[in-house]
């Protein structure tokens, strides 16, 4: 079991940027995809941006390509969301997640693990 700890969240007005952090412990991380998931109020969980186990391939919900990126560092068992251009509807609970197989895809389709969130909140 992988355990998943998440950072960086907060206030931020729209237009701005936060970059969320997620370290993994408890297994080889090189080996898993993650990503990142988020949680509006009074919304299902939802998926927001996939990377595969070797950073070669990223997956993202239409809503926010060309504005959050992904990214991992296998030697610090750690996961990245920069999130640029924020707005009012970004707004969430965000989860980092970890994948139940190894060298699964980015598109995080079968998640095993999740962080305890971090809110992100984007004021008008």
């Amino acid at each position: 079991q992988v355990q998943l700890v998440e950072s960086g969240g907060g206030l931020v007005q729209a237009g701005g940027s936060l970059r969320l952090s997620c370290a993994a412990s408890g297994r080889t991380f090189s080996k898993y995809a993650m990503g990142w998931f988020r949680q509006a109020p009074g919304k299902e969980r939802e998926f927001a941006a996939g990377i595969s186990w070797s950073g070669g391939s990223t997956y993202y919900t239409d809503s926010v390509k060309g504005r959050f990126a992904i990214s991992r560092d296998n030697a610090k068992n750690t996961v990245y969301l920069q999130m640029n251009s924020l707005k009012p509807e970004d707004t969430a609970v965000y989860y980092c997640a970890a994948d139940r197989t190894t060298y699964g895809s980015s598109r995080l389709t079968n998640v095993s693990s999740w962080g305890q969130g971090t809110q992100v909140t984007v004021s008008s």
